[in-house]
């Protein structure tokens, strides 16, 4: 199903994201660290002060189109508000030993034919930046933390909401997550849900009771990576990814979700949703299993298709300390590009991956 299409050389690749901006496909990798030489290698090492990689579709194949300076590029994502084109980008630390966390994280504004710095966030080891609007409000939340000995927080240290103000996004709720990494927005009968995951906090569903985000349901009280929630067979499920436990298959039911199934573990990461006309599949990103001070890198992630009421595995790809994936189409064609950001040595440099899914 999966068709290798393109390499591209990537150090320590932490995300990828495909957008459309103007009439181009283009995509933005986030990379976190490029290797010391002479220095031994290390999950947590190397030389943080990179870029992040920008491409541009071009006669059926990605081509170099400039960077971004995104010191520990962990995050970015794009979004419209009105005529205006942003790129909010996540920075998780600078330096090359010893490191800062507290780093500034920019949000980007398409000027002409380039990008400009437009907002600067004071961060503390940022993750993920999530968008999302609702009744002509628009939002921008920060996964954010580390609970780490010895390490300081000199900016906010929580992850929090933000909400446009007409010119720039203002501090709008803060949560109490130490450790934040992914988000989910997604509206059910009626009610407006923001899925949170969080490493060493619960991670938990918040619910918008008309002033901010309450909370409503917990998955697990660590190890949360991501959430994906999907529509099959006219109900609401929920996919939960635990780096260090069982991930799992959630059903809506009346009022809350509930276990459906497991989706194995520990090592998942990430998700990316898959629909073609017939079948609707989900890719699972699988990134190390171990510690971080012995970690296995080269793991096998894998494609579930919906299948009578369970996700059914029927795929299985190699990666190498993946860390996200994503679907697009282009030339009348379905692609998934896959992030890796660690190899077998527990090295960064490692190809980001992009497929022809053919299914």
């Amino acid at each position: 199903m999966l068709v290798e299409h393109q390499r591209l050389a990537t150090s320590g690749a932490r995300g990828v994201l495909a957008f459309v901006e103007g009439a181009d496909l283009r995509l933005a990798i986030p990379q976190l660290a490029v290797d010391l030489p002479g220095m031994p290698a290390h999950l947590n090492g190397g030389d943080s002060n990179v870029d992040m990689l920008l491409y541009r579709w071009v006669d059926g194949r990605f081509v170099e189109d400039g960077s971004l300076p995104v010191p520990g590029g962990e995050d970015a994502t794009f979004f419209k508000i009105g005529g205006n084109e942003f790129l909010a980008t996540a920075s998780v630390r600078t330096g090359a030993g010893p490191y800062d966390l507290n780093v500034a994280s920019i949000l980007y504004r398409r000027t002409g034919e380039d990008w400009k710095a437009f907002q600067s966030f004071p961060t503390f080891a940022a993750k993920q930046w999530h968008f999302f609007s609702f009744d002509n409000r628009f939002f921008l939340s920060l996964a954010q933390g580390v609970t780490i000995e010895g390490v300081e927080a000199r900016n906010p240290r929580c992850s929090c909401i933000f909400e446009w103000d007409g010119a720039q996004f203002v501090n709008f709720q803060t949560l109490d997550g130490q450790w934040g990494y992914n988000w989910e927005f997604f509206e059910l009968g009626g009610a407006r849900y923001l899925g949170y995951a969080d490493h060493v906090s619960p991670s938990r569903l918040l619910i918008w009771d008309g002033r901010s985000f309450a909370r409503f349901q917990e998955f697990a009280p660590h190890g949360g990576r991501a959430f994906k929630v999907f529509q099959a067979d006219e109900q609401a499920w929920l996919a939960f990814a635990d780096l260090t436990g069982e991930s799992l298959l959630y059903r809506w039911d009346t009022d809350r979700f509930v276990r459906h199934q497991s989706l194995g573990g520990p090592g998942a990461r990430e998700f990316a949703l898959i629909r073609t006309p017939q079948e609707l599949y989900l890719v699972q990103v699988n990134f190390i299993q171990g510690s971080p001070a012995a970690p296995k890198s080269d793991l096998v992630s894998c494609i579930y298709r919906w299948e009578e009421g369970r996700l059914a595995v029927i795929e299985e790809f190699p990666t190498f300390g993946g860390t996200d994936a994503v679907a697009f189409a282009a030339d009348g064609k379905v692609f998934l590009a896959v992030s890796n950001s660690l190899s077998r040595d527990i090295h960064f440099r490692e190809d980001t991956v992009i497929y022809r899914f053919d299914a």
